[in-house]
């Protein structure tokens, strides 16, 4: 059996039961699959969770009695060794929950229609049991969806974004190990080359930076509040000159699990980053109040090039750092108690 094969058994067997699962029973199946000092991590509100009870409880509850008949649909499926602690086996699973948005979900008024809601998950598996769980949601996105979203406009596009053009993404079969150590290896020098213009207190960035690790047809997608760009023109424009030049003393604070397999990679902080917004990022003011970021990044390498780039950034939590409860707001507009 090939090295990762177990582990993703394991999550793939627990994706089965949880989307076979109900809002009353969800407990019940988590505990079935995760350890019994099970630590779950997700986005604001939900953020840290400590065992499958706590975890039910808090998000997945409430988020199946919302999202009715909530399908997993993976676009990219990957294990491999953290190479922050390489005796750890993580896998990862991206792509979108779709369900019948048919009751109020933090504020937001259901539809009763499709809702479309981006995910990342993340999980360590360790004798035959989920130990850790990072899940990451485009929460905004799903605002957007609902008829209620909280920021002025973005400067990219937000849409439901597809997967890997070349439709490659579900590795359900082990990759050949090079090429993981190839794609990893592109983006540790890309995420170097990012982290020296940081560290010298630069705002700009160079093309030619970029240019050095990315495709001239680099596909980034971003979190909704930034949206979509497409070129490494257009995503300096959209994303990577507003988020440099309005948010300064950038502050990388590592990864907790950081791996490639075959042309993917992936990895999440707890945070990421640190930065001060001095006005302008998000359509927003500046406040000069200093705030975490919790990042996702999965990468597509196509040669010696990445090019594309799907990316979650829980901005609900880096906007309440600040005193902005999107979701606070949302519903003492949308549902007030008068």
């Amino acid at each position: 059996m090939s090295k990762y094969q177990e582990a993703k058994r394991i999550v793939r067997e627990y994706f089965d039961a949880m989307e076979n699962a109900t809002h009353e029973n969800v407990a019940e199946v988590l505990k079935a699959h995760t350890s019994e000092d099970y630590l779950w991590r997700g986005v604001y509100p939900f953020r840290e969770q400590e065992g499958a009870q706590a975890a039910a409880d808090v998000f997945w509850a409430p988020m199946m009695k919302s999202m009715t008949r909530m399908q997993r649909r993976q676009d990219i499926f990957i294990g491999g060794n953290n190479e922050v602690n390489p005796d750890e086996i993580w896998v990862m699973s991206m792509g979108h929950f779709m369900g019948l948005f048919d009751a109020e979900y933090l504020g937001m008024r259901p539809t009763g229609k499709i809702m479309n809601v981006r995910y990342a998950e993340f999980n360590c598996v360790v004798d035959g049991k989920i130990t850790k769980t990072g899940l990451f949601l485009d929460l905004l996105g799903m605002m957007d969806q609902a008829g209620c979203y909280p920021l002025p406009p973005s400067t990219g596009k937000h849409f439901v974004y597809p997967g890997p053009r070349n439709h490659d993404g579900l590795l359900f079969e082990d990759a050949a190990p090079e090429d993981g150590v190839a794609t990893l290896a592109l983006v540790n020098k890309m995420v170097d080359d990012l982290s020296a213009l940081n560290d010298s207190g630069a705002m700009g960035c160079p093309p030619e930076v970029l240019a050095k690790s990315w495709s001239k047809d680099m596909i980034w997608y971003g979190p909704c509040g930034i949206g979509a760009s497409y070129t490494i023109p257009r995503y300096q424009q959209q994303h990577q000159l507003p988020f440099r030049n309005n948010l300064k003393d950038k502050k990388f604070n590592g990864h907790v699990c950081r791996f490639a397999e075959g042309n993917f990679s992936c990895f999440f902080g707890w945070p990421n980053l640190s930065n001060t917004p001095t006005g302008g990022f998000l359509g927003m003011t500046g406040g000069e109040v200093r705030a975490n970021m919790q990042v996702v990044d999965v990468y597509y390498r196509d040669g010696d090039k990445l090019s594309e780039n799907w990316v979650l950034i829980d901005l609900p939590y880096w906007l309440q750092q600040q005193g902005l409860d999107v979701f606070e707001r949302t519903s003492s507009i949308m549902n007030p108690t008068l």
